[in-house]
Formats: structure tokens, C-alpha cells, sequence
């Protein structure tokens, strides 16, 4: 009969967390599933596709200034009504009424050269004058003119340009990838602050049923003279600590629900029950591998290289900047005059022009020589920064492929832990009903084993930052062997 009141007991402490957990609807994901929400939903996920999609314009923006623009100016109208000084035969100087309206307007089709730095042009022009006063029209305008601008010796902005943009660009497609890792980092890190509270609360439920059970029993010991007070006592004392436990471990999860679901976006009052992801990926990381995936993926490879342009570019502004800067401006086309805008059509006449504009320092007490020593140094500076961080980046990928290899491993041994010490306090507690061992012993078994699974799940909490932490750097996914691409390069 006693038996049997003792398994009563043990069974409805048993079942008291699963009848209280089955009370409040809730939600099961698991941890891809938590960094999938975050990747599409969160709020950073959408300033992460913002910054992705005005890259992208930026670069179609770049790209339409080297093709053909055609535009259409002027101003319509130009009236004017005004007295204007006239100098007379005598030399005398009379202010004179003048109305009169200026009008003009032109269609231009404009292509740069960006081997030379220079541009062409095709331009139709039609103007027109009217002289209120004495009411006459007169048209002047160009049918058709084909002109060049073209720089001698000047820095060439359109072909360094071309140079260095196309690099911005696919940085910026990294860019994305790496912010969209960067997002399951963090929710992989909010998953299991999450999880750890969830275990050790249900830690502290268990407890608090499993200790309040043994007080029941040890009360009824008790009467009979099987065990001392202080035995009691400490049972006693054990219940209304693992009451307070579990009370902070209830609030610790809610705080951590909350920071996980406001992260990932997720607007529902559900509860989360999160999985443990016990299964890992199996293969193990190369260094050598790592390492070239992530001089072949990540940004860092082309940053280099696009800040070791921009330094040799500003060399030679400075250097182009240092002496004879000259350009060309020439037109040949048609012309013509008339009272009427059709006359300007009309057998027009040949006209061209040819104007060389120059400009050369001859003393500017060594201004120039001085900007181009800054910029060489600046050069040189940049080269030295690009080799350090060239060098901190592949320390850092080494380290990063070490450490998850490590942590890998350290998976099996706090897995095994975890399941000794739960069978080690399973044979304990029932040792201490039948009274062979003390409550001392009992405490111990327990501390071992809540520690044991804490561990196991700070473990798999390690590996997988580890692990995302290790993709952000090499922008690989090893589980499926491929390379992470942005959305314009999966298309």
C-alpha cells in the first residue's frame, strides 16, 4: 500500500509540467525555420533588401551615363522691356525704349568617350528674335551640327570610373549576402537564449514536482521515524527553492520569447516551443578550402581591390592636375537665317568652329607637387591597410574553421554527459525512496544533471553561432556543398 502511494505521488509529479505546458497554444519551429522568418521578415531583413535595391539602381544610374543621352533645352520665353543706353553719332549717350522677346530651343544627342575623357554630340538649334517695336521676326538656328569636347592631358573620371564601379557593385551583391548571415547569426543567437530559458525552465518545473513529490514522501517517512527532521527540513527548503527557480526561469523566457519575436518579425501571441537541433552537419572543414571560398566570395577580395584603384586614381588626378591642362571644342554643321523658321531649312550654309582652351601653372610655390606627394602617400597607406586587413581577414577565417571543428566535436562528449547524468539522477532518486542513500547525495545527482544538459545546450548553442558565424566568412553553405548567392545571381 505504501508502494503504491509513492508511485501516485512520483506520477503526478510527473505529469504536473505537461498538464501546465499543454494549457497555452503554441507554435514548434525550429532553428532554420526561426533564421528563414528573419531572413524574409524581420525589420532588418527589409533594410538589408533597401540597401540591396538602391545599390542596384545606383549601378543602372552608373551604367545609362555612358550611353547615348538625348535631351531638349533652351527657354521659352525670354521677354524683355527696358531702356537701353544707345551711343549717338555725336557721341552723346540716349536711353532708348527696346521690347523685344528672345526665344530659343534645341535638340541634343550626346555619347561620352570614356578611352578619352571626351564626348561627342549631334545638336539641332532653333532660335528666334521678335522686335515689338518695330515688329519684325527674325529665325536664326543650326539644322544640324556635329561637335566634339575632348580634355588633353586631364584626368580621365569616365575611365577610372569604369574601372572601379563595376567592382562597387559586385561588392554590394556580397554585401547582401553577407547582411542576409549576419541575420541568421543573430536570430541563431536570440534562438537559443531562447532555448537555454525554455530548458531551464522546464529544468525548474520538473524540479519543483520531482522535489515536492519526495517532501510528500518524506513526510509520510517521516511519521514513521524512517527519517530525521533535519532531512525533512532540507526537502522542505528544496520545494520552495525550485519554486523560486522556476519563477525566474518563467520570466527569463518571456523576456527572451519577446527579443526573439520582435526580431524575427513575428506578430502572433502564440507561444514558442523551440526544437533542440541536435542533428549537425557531418563534414568537416577544411582551412584550406574556407579560405578559398572566402577570397572567392566575400566582399573584402574585391574592396581590396577596389581601394587599391581609387588610391592609384587619385595619383593621377594629382599627377594630371600638375601641369598642361588643355581641351578642344569643335563644330562643323549647318546654318542659316531667315524671317520665316522654314527659311532656316532652306539651302543652309556650312559653318564651323574650332576653340582650344589651355591653362598651365607657372608659379603656385609648390602647391601642386605638394597634393601630389599627399596622394602618393595616401597610396602607399592604403596599400599597407589592404595588406594588414588582408592579413586579420585570413586570421580570421583560420580561426573561425578551428574553432567550429573544435566545437563539432565537443558536441559528443556533452551529449553523453548529458545522458549519464540524467540516468545517474533517475537511479539516484530511486535509491533515496527506498532510503540507501542520503538527500546530500540526492542534491548532488540533481546539480549534475540540470548542469549536464545546460551544457549540452550552451554546446549546440556554440556550434551553430560557430557555424553561421563561418558561412557569414566564406559565404559557402557546407551542408549543401554550394556557394551563397544574392537574388540577381541565383536569376
Amino acid at each position: 500500500m505504501k508502494t503504491h502511494f509513492i508511485l501516485c505521488l512520483l506520477s503526478v509529479g510527473l505529469l504536473l509540467p505537461a498538464l501546465t505546458f499543454s494549457q497555452t497554444a503554441t507554435r514548434q519551429l525550429r532553428l532554420q525555420e526561426v533564421i528563414a522568418l528573419a531572413q524574409e521578415q524581420s525589420a532588418v531583413a527589409k533594410q538589408v533588401e533597401t540597401t540591396q535595391e538602391t545599390s542596384y539602381w545606383q549601378w543602372r544610374s552608373f551604367k545609362s551615363g555612358y550611353k547615348p543621352q538625348l535631351s531638349i533645352g533652351g527657354f521659352l520665353p525670354d521677354f524683355k522691356r527696358t531702356f537701353n543706353p544707345v551711343t549717338q553719332p555725336d557721341g552723346n549717350l540716349e536711353f532708348r525704349p527696346v521690347t523685344n522677346n528672345y526665344s530659343e530651343v534645341g535638340l541634343t544627342l550626346k555619347q561620352v568617350v570614356s578611352p578619352t575623357g571626351g564626348s561627342i554630340f549631334v545638336t539641332s538649334l532653333l532660335q528666334r528674335f521678335d522686335d515689338f517695336d518695330r515688329t519684325q521676326t527674325s529665325y536664326n538656328g543650326n539644322p544640324a551640327m556635329l561637335g566634339i569636347e575632348q580634355p588633353l592631358f586631364a584626368y580621365n573620371k569616365l575611365r577610372w570610373d569604369r574601372r572601379i564601379e563595376p567592382l562597387r557593385f559586385e561588392e554590394s551583391q556580397k554585401q547582401y549576402v553577407e547582411d542576409r548571415e549576419k541575420i541568421a547569426v543573430t536570430a541563431t543567437n536570440l534562438y537559443f537564449d531562447l532555448l537555454l530559458a525554455q530548458v531551464n525552465q522546464d529544468i525548474a518545473t520538473k524540479n519543483l514536482a520531482n522535489n515536492d513529490t519526495l517532501y510528500q514522501v518524506a513526510q509520510e517517512r517521516f511519521k514513521l521515524g524512517r527519517i530525521s527532521k533535519n532531512d525533512l527540513l532540507q526537502l522542505r527548503l528544496a520545494v520552495l527553492n525550485a519554486g523560486l527557480a522556476r519563477a525566474q526561469a518563467t520570466l527569463d523566457a518571456q523576456t527572451a520569447l519577446l527579443a526573439l519575436k520582435t526580431y524575427v518579425g513575428i506578430r502572433d501571441s502564440l507561444q514558442l516551443q523551440l526544437v533542440v537541433p541536435e542533428k549537425i552537419p557531418t563534414a568537416d572543414v577544411q582551412t584550406t578550402f574556407a579560405l578559398s571560398e572566402a577570397y572567392k566570395n566575400r566582399k573584402e577580395n574585391l574592396n581590396f581591390q577596389r581601394r587599391l584603384l581609387e588610391a592609384e586614381s587619385v595619383v593621377a588626378k594629382a599627377k594630371a592636375d600638375n601641369g598642361l591642362n588643355a581641351s578642344v571644342y569643335a563644330t562643323i554643321g549647318l546654318t542659316n537665317i531667315g524671317s520665316n523658321w522654314l527659311d532656316i531649312y532652306q539651302r543652309p550654309e556650312n559653318q564651323q568652329r574650332v576653340l582650344i582652351r589651355f591653362n598651365m601653372p607657372i608659379m603656385d610655390w609648390g602647391r601642386q607637387r605638394a597634393n601630389y606627394k599627399v596622394a602618393t602617400l595616401d597610396q602607399k597607406l592604403v596599400q599597407h591597410t589592404v595588406a594588414q586587413e588582408e592579413a586579420s581577414f585570413e586570421q580570421s577565417v583560420i580561426t573561425q574553421v578551428n574553432q567550429y571543428n573544435m566545437l563539432k566535436n565537443r558536441i559528443k562528449v556533452t551529449a553523453e554527459a548529458d545522458a549519464i547524468a540524467q540516468e545517474r539522477y533517475d537511479i539516484a532518486k530511486s535509491i533515496y525512496l527506498i532510503g540507501r542513500i542520503s538527500i546530500t547525495d540526492l542534491g548532488i545527482a540533481l546539480t549534475e544533471k540540470d548542469q549536464a544538459r545546460r551544457a549540452y545546450i550552451a554546446s549546440l548553442s556554440e556550434f551553430w553561432e560557430a557555424y553561421y558565424n563561418l558561412r557569414q566568412l566564406t559565404l559557402y553553405d557546407f551542408e549543401k556543398q554550394e556557394v551563397l548567392l544574392s537574388k540577381d545571381e541565383e536569376i
